[in-house]
């Protein structure tokens, strides 16, 4: 007869001696610890970097919604590292880290680029010249397929334009808000100033184009290419390997409370849209004349009221802007961090802060707070927060991956002194003579 199955097993455990089964748990209990851990590092990986293919873009919406990646990690989410549908940073397999080194924040494609989104500043005429000159290079001599705004291409300049008029004809047009361009573009450049790269960075939801920006505005900032050598600059961009920096973003949720608002006791909850910010998110008091009174959570946790004309939180990116005129500090775009500064406080101890980029803020209007406020995103899109409404505030894993002219590290510093003349002083001059030093008259 033959044995059962749980007699033969039996028999053959029984043959084995205690140590040897002992050894043989403790090797099976850490083969399956190792397969948990590598398992968890496959998890935090984004799709598309497991072979490093093109994601498409459901793979980047579950990316986005995952519960993993909202994991409560210091350093913020895992930044995407593919940008637009041909466009990626150059793999480094040393990096350990989901915080790159910043000298290997490399830009490499794919695929070779062949959708161009040109944005231009719009009611400027200076600009009709370097627009049509770099519409003619990329068509006739890349030969790109150019997209464009439909109100960009309407221009009476460049319609009573003959000589440009082939060019014009073979432009691809797109309205904002009606036309999705997400999924065709891999390169964006940027004529004008700073105002076109967050105009840029509003069009992409989710995973952002590279972002090539040439200073034809009035401040310029985060526009550090020089349009004279426009050609040398574009073609080293698509041979690639071009350093970039990444530029982090906020996802903003208002949730608002209309269960109050219409009285039904029925009425389905709908998803709030998602706002992604570059630059800040600016809570004020809108035309009213008293203070504003905002109640900051961090983690659900109550951090402070605030007082006084309102609330910004910026990214990096932003802490130049709005946030450096309200007295914060100035923090380097690579540096993983949300900065909150209060505009006029009402009390002499409120100072700027910084936290985690990995945390979720939550700003609400206190209940004795006497009117209501406002709220806008990258200055855009202004609305009005009354009570039972909250602003859900967390770091986005898309940033806007910025074109450097330079390296990432040159380039801001190069803006600092340029743009905002950071620490500009008279020099003082040496003395003549050491002996006058009181140092040396005893």
């Amino acid at each position: 007869m033959s044995e059962s199955p749980r007699a033969s097993k039996h028999k053959e455990h029984s043959s084995k001696s205690p140590r040897k089964r002992r050894d043989g748990k403790r090797s099976q209990r850490r083969g399956g610890d190792r397969e948990q851990l590598l398992w968890e590092i496959e998890c935090r990986r984004l799709p598309g970097q497991h072979e490093h293919l093109e994601p498409c873009s459901s793979a980047s919406d579950a990316a986005e919604s995952s519960p993993k990646r909202r994991a409560h990690f210091l350093h913020g989410p895992y930044p995407a590292t593919h940008f637009g549908p041909k466009a990626c940073i150059l793999p480094n397999p040393t990096s350990v880290m989901h915080i790159q080194d910043p000298a290997s924040q490399r830009l490499t494609w794919n695929k070779p680029p062949v959708n161009v989104l040109v944005i231009r500043k719009i009611r400027d005429e200076s600009l009709a010249e370097p627009f049509k000159e770099l519409c003619r290079f990329l068509v006739e001599e890349k030969q790109m397929m150019v997209y464009v705004e439909r109100r960009v291409a309407d221009d009476a300049t460049l319609s009573k334009d003959e000589a440009f008029g082939s060019i014009r004809n073979q432009l691809c047009t797109f309205r904002e808000g009606y036309d999705d361009i997400s999924d065709c573009i891999d390169l964006i450049i940027c004529l004008g100033g700073d105002g076109t790269l967050l105009y840029a960075s509003s069009l992409f939801q989710g995973s952002v184009p590279p972002v090539m920006a040439f200073h034809l505005g009035s401040l310029g900032f985060l526009t550090p290419f020089k349009f004279e050598s426009y050609k040398t600059e574009v073609a080293k961009v698509f041979e690639g390997n071009a350093a970039i920096t990444l530029r982090s973003r906020l996802k903003v949720k208002v949730v608002k409370d209309m269960l109050q608002r219409t009285g039904e006791q029925n009425l389905k909850t709908q998803k709030p849209p998602k706002v992604f910010v570059l630059n800040e998110v600016v809570v004020d008091r809108g035309p009213s004349s008293y203070l504003s009174n905002v109640d900051l959570y961090l983690d659900g946790r109550l951090i402070t009221s605030v007082q006084g004309d309102g609330l910004i939180v910026s990214t990096p990116t932003g802490s130049t802007a709005y946030a450096a005129a309200a007295g914060a500090s100035m923090i380097h775009p690579n540096v993983p961090a949300i900065m909150v500064t209060p505009i006029c406080p009402h009390s002499l101890s409120f100072r700027p802060i910084v936290v985690p980029a990995g945390v979720e803020l939550m700003i609400t209007l206190s209940p004795d707070a006497r009117n209501t406020a406002w709220v806008s995103f990258d200055g855009r899109k202004r609305q009005e927060i009354q009570h039972g409404d909250c602003i859900k505030i967390t770091t986005s894993c898309y940033p806007v991956p910025s074109i450097c002219c330079h390296d990432l590290v040159y380039d801001w510093f190069e803006s600092l002194a340029q743009c905002l003349h950071w620490n500009v002083r008279k020099r003082q001059a040496r003395l003549a003579d050491t002996s006058d030093s009181s140092d040396t008259e005893n």
